[in-house]
């Protein structure tokens, strides 16, 4: 079952999406050389607590953390520690989430830990992060789901090839349907499959989180002892982007974007839903 929300319930996922954008900015300014992933987890936790939210990562599934950490050839999952300790030039995802009022949000973004960064790296979190703008671009009212899954494959597949051959589009995992509960059908591939067909029809109050990871190498990963940490096969590095999206009526609403995706919709040529919390 997918669940449709009211535009009272997207109003309350907004609540909950600003948390996350303030997650996200707090720990983007933390992520400096010498932080350790448990210093990150720290930041976002007080964030939390300062927003009267909820943890939804903390204790889902037994996840020991408040965000996700994954460095360099992680590609998702990574659990925050004192060990780890980030470096000039690494690259970090960080995966965050809140809950208001029982309503939840989603979001992960990729940072560039001090300077001097390969262009591929650069690169790679560009076309990581525009192609979840163009899948959020085709969540229109009666696309299929399969059409953001195309949007997000052909954008990667229309890039430069990088230094290293290729990008590789991670199948394993995915994006989701977001609401009461933090994953809820449908799930989103972030590429075309025959055998999942075309999906749901796109209609207001559908909200999706949409989330394309990419290395630069092969799509394959693997899962590490600890149940959780993700990294390529290949250890080829990697980047994630996701966004939670409401859609309504009026166009898309990006819950987890300060400015409701106002700006890089705009750059589609698509005008962002208007903030229902003014």
């Amino acid at each position: 079952m997918v669940q449709i929300k009211t535009p009272e319930q997207i109003a309350k996922m907004r609540e909950a999406g600003l948390v996350v954008a303030a997650i996200h900015a707090a720990t983007r300014e933390a992520a400096v050389p010498g932080a350790t992933t448990k210093d990150l987890d720290e930041v976002a936790r007080k964030v939390i607590a300062d927003h009267g939210a909820k943890s939804n990562f903390l204790g889902y599934g037994g996840f020991p953390a408040t965000i996700c950490t994954s460095v360099n050839e992680v590609v998702v999952h990574g659990i925050p520690d004192e060990k780890t300790v980030l470096k000039d030039g690494d690259i970090i995802s960080i995966d965050a989430g809140a809950i208001i009022d029982g309503w939840h949000g989603d979001a992960a973004y990729t940072a560039f830990v001090g300077t001097g960064h390969a262009p591929e790296l650069i690169e790679l979190s560009r076309v990581t992060e525009e192609s979840m703008w163009a899948g959020i671009a085709a969540m229109k009212v009666n696309n299929r789901l399969v059409d953001v899954s195309k949007a997000i494959e052909t954008y990667i597949r229309r890039q430069p090839r990088p230094a290293t051959g290729k990008y590789g589009i991670i199948e394993d995992y995915g994006g989701h349907g977001i609401g009461t509960e933090m994953h809820m059908d449908p799930h989103l591939l972030n590429y075309v499959s025959r055998k999942r067909g075309k999906g749901i029809k796109l209609v207001p109050g559908v909200c999706l989180a949409i989330e394309p990871m990419v290395s630069l190498g092969t799509a394959q990963t693997e899962v590490l002892s600890d149940d959780w940490t993700v990294l390529t096969t290949d250890k080829t590095w990697s980047s994630h982007w996701e966004h939670s999206i409401a859609l309504t009526e009026q166009g898309p609403l990006v819950l987890t974007s300060p400015d409701c995706g106002r700006a890089k919709l705009a750059e589609y040529g698509i005008t962002a839903a208007p903030d229902p919390l003014g």
